[in-house]
């Protein structure tokens, strides 16, 4: 199955610490769901990384664009095709 990075780039700090508590709760349940490989904030504050397991593309574009912190406008989403090597 492939594997998509989402970059979640920063954009409000003030929204993203209001909105963290929903997208953690959001990323549990795709965890739960087999959906993430693996997630985590990068340590200099920019932002965070989530890659997602999906079918496609589009699949893994829809899942990360429902990510609270991209619909609530707290960071910038960028996604790629990942290998994993």
């Amino acid at each position: 199955m492939p594997y998509y990075a989402a970059m979640l780039h920063m954009v409000d700090t003030k929204k993203n610490t209001e909105v963290r508590p929903r997208h953690i709760e959001y990323l549990d349940e795709l965890d739960k769901k087999g959906k993430i490989f693996a997630r985590g904030p990068f340590l200099d504050d920019s932002g965070g990384l989530v890659v997602y397991i999906a079918d496609s593309f589009e699949e893994a574009l829809s899942l990360a664009e429902d990510d609270p912190h991209i619909v609530e406008g707290a960071r910038r989403l960028e996604l790629k095709e990942w290998k994993v090597v």
